[in-house]
C-alpha cells in the first residue's frame, strides 16, 4: 500500500542535497539569529571561506538594512542559479528525511524534514487552519523577506512545525527503524551547533507517518483531546520560522494573481520545506526570549512604562501582577504591571514597546540567551528585560482557545539551537 498524504498539510518533497562539498562549512545556522552580534557571521565567514555553502544562498537578518541589500539579494539568487546549474545538488524524489539532531548540551532532537502545504497555513489571528501561526506576525518585517524569496530558484528551510503528540507516534518510531533507511549525512555543525544525522525514509515509513498523522488529524479526536466541540482541527502549529513561512504564503499568493485557478494546485510555491518536530520531544524547551533597547533613555522608558498601566509600580522585587525584570547600567529591578493588563508579561511589555519607541528613540531586539542580554545592558543607552519561559504544554490549547501569543514569546532552544540550513528545494 502506497503512503497517503493527499489530505493531509505535511507531504514528502523532492529534495535537494548539496553534493561534494564539506558539509560542516554548507550548513549555517537560521537568518534570523545573531542579528546584533556580527561577528558571530563575521566568525561563519572566515570559517567558510571560499568552499560552497549555504552562507551564499541566505540573508542574515542583521545585513536586511544594510547599504548593499538589495545587491546582495541578486547575488544571492545567482548564486543559487549558479548551484543548480552546476548540478551542486542532487535529488530526492517523493522524500521526506528523519533527522536526529544532537545538541550541544548533548540531547537528542528527533524532526522530520517534508514539505508543508501552504493551502493548509495562515497567520491570521483566529485562523481556523491545520497549520496555525503562534504568534502575530509583524507586517513590517515581511516585504524585505519577500525580496530575498520572490525571485529565488531554491528555498532553504529554517522554519520548524510542531505537532502536538504526546503518544509519540509520528516521528519516534522511525528511532528504532534507522537500519532500514540510507544514511544521507553524519557531522559536526559549527560554532556550537552539536552533530546532525539524516536517514531517508522508504516506503514503510512514509505508510507510517503518513497513517500517524491522519489519526491525529481526526476531528473526534481533536475535540476531545482539547475538551472542545465542533471545533475545527489545529494539526500543527508554528514553532521556529513564523516570519519565514509568512514570507512563503505571500509570495504563493502572489503568483496565483499571475496564473488561472485550474493552475494554482501546481505551482511550486504552494509548498515550503520545514521540519517537523514533536512538542513532546525530551530535549524541547521553551526558552524566553528576552528584549533589548539600544540607543534610548533607560529612565525615561521605564518611567513612561508605569505611567502606561495604571497601578504598576516599580520596585526591587515583584509585586502581585504580570513582573518585568529589567536591567542597566549595572542596575537590576522590577516592573510589576497589573495583571489585567495581559494575559502574559511579554504581552504587556511588547506592547508598551510598540506605543513608545513610534514616538521616541531606540530599536528593540529579540534576545536569545540572558547573558547575552546582561552584557548588552551593560552599555550606556541599553535597557533589557529580561522575560520568564513559558511551559510549552500551554502552546496549543492557549492557540486553539486564545488564537495567536504575541510575537517571539518563546524560542525553542539557544540560537546555537536552531534548525541549520541543509536541505533545499525548487520553488520555480
Amino acid at each position: 500500500m502506497k503512503a497517503d498524504f493527499s489530505a493531509l498539510p505535511f507531504k514528502p518533497a523532492d529534495i535537494l542535497l548539496p553534493q561534494d562539498c564539506d558539509y560542516d562549512k554548507w550548513a549555517v545556522v537560521a537568518c534570523d539569529q545573531y542579528t546584533s552580534q556580527p561577528e558571530y557571521w563575521q566568525r561563519v565567514e572566515e570559517r567558510v571561506g571560499r568552499a560552497p555553502s549555504a552562507l551564499r544562498l541566505i540573508l542574515p537578518e542583521s545585513s536586511l538594512d544594510g547599504p548593499q541589500v538589495e545587491m546582495d539579494i541578486m547575488d544571492i539568487n545567482a548564486t543559487m542559479s549558479r548551484y543548480v546549474r552546476e548540478g551542486r545538488f542532487k535529488t530526492l524524489p517523493g522524500a521526506m528525511i528523519y533527522v536526529e539532531r544532537t545538541l550541544h548540551s548533548g540531547r537528542l532532537r528527533r524532526g522530520l524534514v517534508g514539505m508543508a502545504d501552504l493551502k493548509d497555513y495562515d497567520y491570521e489571528p483566529g485562523s481556523d487552519a491545520l497549520i496555525r501561526a503562534t504568534e502575530g506576525v509583524v507586517m513590517s518585517r515581511i516585504p524585505p523577506r519577500i525580496a530575498v524569496r520572490k525571485n529565488a530558484p531554491i528555498e532553504l528551510p529554517h522554519a520548524m512545525l510542531l505537532t502536538d503528540d504526546p503518544q509519540r507516534t509520528v516521528i519516534e518510531p522511525l528511532s528504532a527503524q534507522t537500519e532500514e533507511m540510507e544514511l544521507l549525512y553524519d557531522f559536526d555543525l559549527m560554532e556550537q551547533g552539536g552533530h546532525v544525522k539524516g536517514w531517508l525514509l522508504g516506503e514503510r515509513q512514509l505508510e507510517q507517518v503518513a497513517a500517524a498523522l491522519s489519526a491525529l488529524a481526526d476531528p473526534a479526536a481533536f475535540n476531545a483531546r482539547y475538551g472542545v466541540q465542533d471545533q475545527p482541527v489545529m494539526l500543527f502549529a508554528m514553532g521556529d520560522g513564523n516570519h519565514s513561512l509568512a514570507t512563503a504564503k505571500e509570495c504563493y499568493e502572489r503568483q496565483k494573481r499571475l496564473v488561472p485557478p485550474e493552475k494554482w494546485d501546481v505551482i511550486p510555491a504552494r509548498f515550503a520545506l520545514c521540519e517537523l518536530v514533536n512538542l513532546h520531544d525530551e530535549s524541547l524547551e521553551f526558552e524566553p526570549i528576552h528584549r533589548v533597547v539600544f540607543h534610548t533613555d533607560p529612565q525615561a522608558l521605564l518611567d513612561a512604562l508605569v505611567r502606561a498601566y495604571p497601578g504598576a509600580r516599580r520596585g526591587r522585587t515583584a509585586g502581585d501582577g504580570l513582573p518585568l525584570r529589567c536591567l542597566c547600567a549595572g542596575e537590576e529591578g522590577v516592573v510589576t504591571v497589573p495583571a489585567g493588563a495581559a494575559r502574559l508579561p511579554v504581552g504587556a511589555l511588547q506592547s508598551f514597546l510598540d506605543d513608545y519607541l513610534m514616538d521616541h528613540p531606540g530599536r528593540v531586539d529579540y534576545i536569545h540567551g540572558e547573558d547575552v542580554a546582561r552584557e548588552f545592558a551593560a552599555r550606556p543607552g541599553n535597557i533589557a528585560f529580561l522575560l520568564p519561559p513559558m511551559d510549552k504544554e500551554e502552546l496549543f490549547p492557549s492557540v486553539i482557545h486564545d488564537g495567536v501569543l504575541p510575537r517571539k514569546t518563546f524560542s525553542m532552544g539557544e540560537a546555537h539551537d536552531k534548525r541549520f540550513y541543509l536541505e533545499a528545494r525548487k520553488i520555480r
